[in-house]
């Protein structure tokens, strides 16, 4: 079963984010409070905690969650392996991946802070398409896979 490990915000975008309670996704604009929420195509970042956990054994250090500035920390599900366009129930939110992976900054606190930044190759982006609340614990459903 897939679920949701940890959900976290910053107030400026290239930042750690900092774990929070809950998450509310907005359609058209994605997380509230988050940096990144706005009306275009990477609302919502995700990261597959087996990824982090190929970092930690890499660097040797604590990555606690929000450290490669994620929104979504996932365990269960191979997030990178999943095409655009496929959608997602998380909580009680639905998304549709748009992105896999992005450019790395390279001044951003995250490469500066690690070494390295593992959301450029294994991290995904997507869009809300139906609002709701999402929670540590809650159980993510891929309920289309894209083309």
């Amino acid at each position: 079963m897939a679920k949701v490990v940890s959900v976290n915000i910053s107030v400026r975008k290239g930042e750690v984010k900092r774990p929070v309670p809950e998450v509310y996704l907005k359609l058209r604009h994605g997380i509230v409070g988050d940096a990144h929420a706005g009306d275009w195509h990477r609302q919502v970042s995700l990261l597959a905690e087996e990824s982090i956990d190929t970092m930690r054994s890499a660097c040797h250090i604590p990555l606690p969650a929000g450290v490669f500035a994620e929104n979504i920390d996932t365990a269960g599900i191979d997030l990178k392996a999943l095409p655009i366009g496929s959608r997602l129930r998380i909580g009680e939110a639905e998304v549709a991946v748009t992105q896999i992976g992005k450019a790395c900054h390279n001044d951003c606190a995250i490469k500066e802070a690690v070494g390295k930044c593992v959301m450029p190759t294994e991290g995904i982006f997507a869009v809300v398409v139906r609002e709701g609340t999402v929670r540590p614990g809650d159980e993510i459903d891929i309920l289309e896979v894209g083309a």
